[in-house]
C-alpha cells in the first residue's frame, strides 16, 4: 500500500505539474485518516462571460459555451406531476441556464422523458444537452444510447457521459474489446452524440485510473464530471486529486453534489456553519466549467439563480476558512454518503444495467 507521504508527494507534484500550486498551497492528505484541514490549492477561478443574471464558461477544449449551474436529472422526474418538472426546465432556461443533465436510468427513463418534453417548442435549441448511459459492452451501450435519444425526442445529444465509474474495473470493461467505447465511438461518428466524457461518485482513484486507460487508447474526453463541494477538500478529494489533471488536460469539469445530496447542506444547516448560497459560491469559484444542482422545485431554483446572481469569486483565503469551517464535519466522509456508501450506487443495485 502506498504511504501516506508517498501518496502525498504524488499529489503535490500532480498539482504543480499543473501550474495550480505554490510551495505553501499544497492540499493536506486527504485519506479517511486525515485529521488535519486540507488547504484549497490555489486554483484560479475561471474566466466567466455575463449575459443577463447568468454566468457562462467554457467547456474545456470543446469551444462549447455552457451555464454555470446546470439542472440536475435525478430531481427532474420526482414531482408527482410531469408539468411541474416541465415547468421547472423551462423556467430555468428562461432565465438563462443552458446546461441540461440526464441520464438513461432516472427514475426508469422518466427524468429523460420529461425533459424531452420540456425541450419542445423550440427549447431544443437552447440548451446544451447531456445525457449518460451504464452499458459497459457495445452492445448494451448501443442500445441505451438510442434508448436515450428516443426519450428525449432529440437525433443527437450534445454530451453523452459513461455514468457511475466507480468500480475499479470499469476503465477496462468500457476500453476491452467489444466495450462501450466501440458504440460511443461509433455513435459520435453517427452524429449522435457530439462530446464523451464520464462520471463517478466513489474514490479519486478511480476516476485517475479513467483517465489513464482512455490515454492509452488514444482517448481524450471531452469532460469528468464528479463531486466538488466545501467537505470534499477532507476527504478522498476530487478537487485536489482530480480537478488539477482536468485543467492540465484542458478537459471540463463538471461539480456535483455541492449539497452533498442533501447530508452535507443538511449539516451546515443544522450548525449554522454556512448558507446554501456560500455552498455554491465555494464551488463556483472553483476551476470548474457547471455547476449540476439538484433542482426539484422553483424555490430552489431560485436559489440557485440568486447564487448565480450574487456571485463574486472566492480567493484562496476565503476558501481556506470556508473549508475550514466544515473540517471536524469532514473527517472520515460521514456526510459524503455517496462515498461511504452504497445507497447512491445505482449500477451496483441493477448490475443487468452494465450488461
Amino acid at each position: 500500500m502506498e504511504s501516506s507521504r508517498r501518496r502525498f508527494l504524488r499529489n503535490t507534484s500532480l498539482l504543480a505539474a499543473a501550474g495550480l500550486a505554490t510551495p505553501h498551497a499544497f492540499a493536506a492528505e486527504s485519506d479517511d485518516t486525515a485529521t488535519e484541514p486540507a488547504q484549497p490549492v490555489e486554483f484560479q477561478t475561471p474566466r466567466s462571460t455575463r449575459r443577463g443574471d447568468m454566468f457562462y464558461r467554457q467547456l474545456g477544449s470543446t469551444g462549447e459555451v455552457v451555464s454555470l449551474i446546470g439542472v440536475g436529472g435525478a430531481h427532474i422526474g420526482s414531482q408527482k406531476d410531469a408539468d411541474e418538472s416541465i415547468r421547472i426546465i423551462r423556467t430555468a432556461i428562461d432565465h438563462g441556464v443552458t446546461f441540461m443533465d440526464n441520464s438513461w436510468d432516472y427514475h426508469n427513463g422518466e427524468s429523460e422523458r420529461r425533459m424531452g418534453r420540456a425541450l419542445k417548442d423550440g427549447y431544443r435549441d437552447k440548451v446544451f444537452l447531456m445525457t449518460k448511459i451504464d452499458g459497459r459492452t457495445r452492445d448494451s451501450a448501443a442500445k441505451q444510447i438510442d434508448e436515450s435519444l428516443q426519450r428525449l425526442g432529440t437525433d443527437h445529444v450534445d454530451l453523452m457521459q459513461f455514468h457511475e465509474i466507480i468500480q475499479l474495473d470499469a476503465p477496462d470493461r468500457i476500453f476491452s474489446n467489444g466495450g462501450a467505447w466501440e458504440a460511443m465511438d461509433a455513435a459520435r461518428k453517427a452524429g449522435k452524440v457530439r462530446h464523451v466524457g464520464f462520471t463517478g461518485h466513489k474514490d479519486p482513484f478511480v476516476h485517475l485510473r479513467m483517465l489513464d486507460l482512455a490515454q492509452q487508447h488514444g482517448v481524450h474526453f471531452d469532460s469528468v464530471q464528479m463531486p466538488v463541494n466545501v467537505m470534499d477538500a477532507h476527504f478522498r478529494s476530487f478537487t485536489f486529486q482530480v480537478l488539477p489533471r482536468l485543467v492540465k488536460e484542458n478537459i471540463g469539469p463538471l461539480a456535483m453534489k455541492p449539497f452533498g445530496s442533501p447530508f452535507i447542506v443538511q449539516e451546515v444547516l443544522r450548525t449554522g456553519m454556512a448558507t446554501p448560497i456560500e455552498l455554491l459560491h465555494y464551488v463556483m469559484s472553483l476551476p470548474v466549467s457547471v455547476v449540476i444542482t439538484g433542482i426539484d422545485s422553483l424555490k430552489i431554483l431560485n436559489q440557485a439563480l440568486e447564487a448565480v446572481r450574487t456571485f463574486k469569486p472566492m480567493n484562496n483565503d476565503q476558501r481556506t476558512a470556508i473549508a475550514a469551517r466544515v473540517n471536524g464535519a469532514a473527517q472520515h466522509g460521514k456526510f459524503e454518503r455517496y462515498k461511504t456508501s452504497a445507497i447512491f450506487d445505482a449500477t451496483a443495485k441493477n448490475p443487468a444495467w452494465l450488461e
